[in-house]
């Protein structure tokens, strides 16, 4: 019995050192620099589930209108802005006064623009900035959706806001001056919508210090004008890709007018310009005295 003792004894000692020395042997190899193979490894990283992606938000893509080969309007960077109270002039004298003098250019440089929102929406996006000009803030949003519906629009919107670009009634369209002008009022601005307005009546305007929205088309280009009778009977002159503008100056030496287009600043030959805007039958939104 005491013999089998000293055999276990033995054995269970020369175990142990061959445990102690593989450990000895492991820790060396790391050290030294040899790393151990990763099949005798018996552990593993802890697994890190990755953060779930959050789907982007798509913003409704907007068609802008844009230069084409065939436009002459040539953008511009205005000048410094300057103080809205020095670009004032004196009320315009009654009817029965002498004929206005104007002066031979007026530039409105204390105006700024914006890029529409809505692929329709140039005639909201420019009331805002007509709207702003005057101090009277008003969100894009609440203005489009206050504008009344209609298959005319000389009574209302036409179609969605988001429909595609250059379609007439009864088709994704737009509005005309009126249901505008009438809108802007309801934000305390004397605004008027008016048909058949002149070149030098928007120079009068512009020379008081007051920028003129004008309905045209595309970029100020040319355009074929559509005689459109609504569900109701009513006859409505239209054409393909209407569009609106603010015109902010003009000079008679250079033959010119300014216009401002999604925040953009062009210089237009007068007559090119007219010829634009005689499609929609000369049409602007302007703010009465």
């Amino acid at each position: 019995m005491h013999v089998a003792n000293m055999r276990n004894i033995i054995v269970l000692r020369l175990g142990i050192s061959v445990i102690g020395l593989a450990s000895i042997l492991v820790l060396a190899s790391c050290v030294g620099g040899n790393p151990v193979p990763e099949d005798e490894l018996q552990f593993s990283l802890p697994v890190v589930e990755p953060e779930p992606t959050r789907a982007a938000t798509r913003t409704p893509e907007t068609v802008l209108p844009t230069m084409n080969p065939d436009d002459i309007s040539v953008e511009i960077t205005p000048e410094a802005v300057m103080d809205p109270a020095s670009e004032k002039t004196e009320e315009i004298p009654p009817a029965n006064a002498p004929p206005e003098i104007l002066p031979e250019e007026f530039y409105i440089r204390n105006i700024t623009g914006h890029k529409q929102y809505y692929s329709l929406g140039c005639e909201t996006s420019t009331a805002i900035d007509l709207a702003n000009y005057f101090g009277v803030a008003i969100i894009e949003s609440e203005f489009q959706l206050r504008l009344p519906l209609s298959d005319n629009p000389d009574y209302g919107f036409v179609g969605s806001v988001d429909g595609p670009w250059g379609q007439v009634p009864p088709y994704a369209y737009g509005v005309h001056a009126g249901p505008v002008g009438d809108l802007l009022r309801e934000y305390g601005l004397n605004a008027i919508g008016e048909k058949n307005f002149t070149v030098e009546r928007l120079k009068s305007e512009i020379a008081s210090g007051q920028p003129v929205i004008a309905w045209v088309i595309g970029n100020v280009v040319g355009g074929i004008p559509y005689e459109y009778t609504d569900s109701q009977g009513r006859k409505v002159i239209v054409a393909a890709y209407e569009h609106v503008v603010i015109i902010t100056g003009y000079s008679n030496a250079a033959g010119t007018l300014r216009y401002m287009n999604n925040g953009k600043f062009y210089d237009v030959p007068v007559d090119h310009f007219d010829q634009s805007w005689a499609v929609l039958e000369r049409m602007v939104v302007y703010i009465a005295d």
